[in-house]
């Protein structure tokens, strides 16, 4: 038996790790006074909240350091049909949505990028067919939530991009706001263009999927923000200038109290199947690091049945080199 220290539900405990039936576990009780120590922490395996699987090479997260993707824009048949899992009935709108997995990494998914007839990204040729639906108006804005409730999304991704076209009048965005409260889905937004970021929280999104990077939000806007909705990060995808915003923005909306999660926009560009390690350290220059830096990235519990803890060495900031319980056995 060893202490260790684990870090579950936002805040560092001290456990211990036992062999039992030849395997390394990890115990949420801490040891015996005297146990020897493992130096570094025990945590659960990453959460990307910004991925599209449909773009990469998918079977590569089961050799990966993450244990929980959010897919934000892929065609739904198509995603659900390489996450399969339990549906619910989606009259139940309380009802647990069991996330799929792809080997050890659980799945959730929004399918398609909902967008109003001809905006972005329904003219771009990365974008799948199937990954893109264009919404009218309110009455199709209801029809396609509750296609994706009955279908096992558990976010719904709305898009508000003004620089590259149309985007979705009020009355149409805030239809479906409406339908996904009803379901019990957060609605995740695309928000690029002046003024979008603001224009998406004041219609009801719980969420951006990129932290803004078009435009320096005022410090009462960045604290208007940071009491109602989460920012996924996605700043190593940028170029300098839009990069330097966001960092700028993050900074400020952290320390205004906001919720930044970890998010890599996977798929866009060259990105790896796994932990990105530049955005790890553009986090860092936001100033998100330590606990904040843990509790953007693992969300999934240490001692959750099937977790399989990962172990960060003392004196490896990068995060890059994690062992498993079974490379203590060694």
């Amino acid at each position: 038996m060893r202490a260790v220290t684990f870090f579950d539900d936002g805040m560092l405990h001290e456990g211990a790790i036992v062999q039992h039936d030849g395997a390394v576990r990890l115990l949420e009780e801490p040891a015996p006074n005297g146990a020897p120590r493992l130096q570094g922490i025990v945590t659960g395996r990453f959460s990307d909240h910004h991925v599209h699987l449909q773009l990469v090479d998918h079977t590569l997260l089961a050799g990966s350091r993450l244990g929980r993707v959010v897919d934000l824009g892929a065609d739904l048949g198509w995603i659900a049909g390489i996450a399969p899992g339990p549906r619910i009935d989606s009259a139940d709108p309380g009802a647990a949505r069991p996330a799929a997995s792809i080997g050890p990494v659980a799945v959730e998914y929004a399918g398609p990028f909902l967008t109003a007839v001809g905006g972005y990204p329904s003219d771009r040729t990365w974008a799948p067919p199937g990954a893109v639906r264009e919404i009218p108006d309110a009455a199709s804005a209801d029809v396609a939530v509750h296609e994706l409730a009955a279908a096992g999304a558990s976010v719904v991704k709305v898009v508000a991009h003004s620089v590259a076209g149309p985007v979705l009048d009020d009355k149409t965005f805030a239809a479906i706001v409406r339908a996904a409260r009803a379901h019990d889905l957060p609605v995740v937004a695309h928000a690029e263009g002046a003024g979008q970021a603001q224009r998406a929280v004041r219609l009801g999104a719980t969420r951006l999927a990129h932290a803004p990077f078009s435009e320096r939000l005022t410090d009462d806007e960045i604290a208007e923000q940071a009491a109602s909705v989460s920012w996924v990060s996605t700043l190593a995808v940028h170029a300098d200038a839009a990069r330097a915003v966001a960092i700028d923005n993050v900074r400020r909306f952290r320390a205004a109290g906001g919720t930044v999660l970890y998010g890599s926009d996977m798929g866009n560009g060259d990105t790896p199947v796994d932990l990105r390690d530049s955005e790890i350290a553009a986090l860092r220059d936001a100033g998100v690091d330590g606990i904040p830096l843990l509790t953007a990235l693992a969300l999934v519990s240490p001692l959750a049945p099937g977790a399989a803890p990962l172990v960060l060495p003392a004196g490896d900031p990068t995060l890059a080199r994690p062992l498993t319980l079974a490379d203590l056995e060694d």
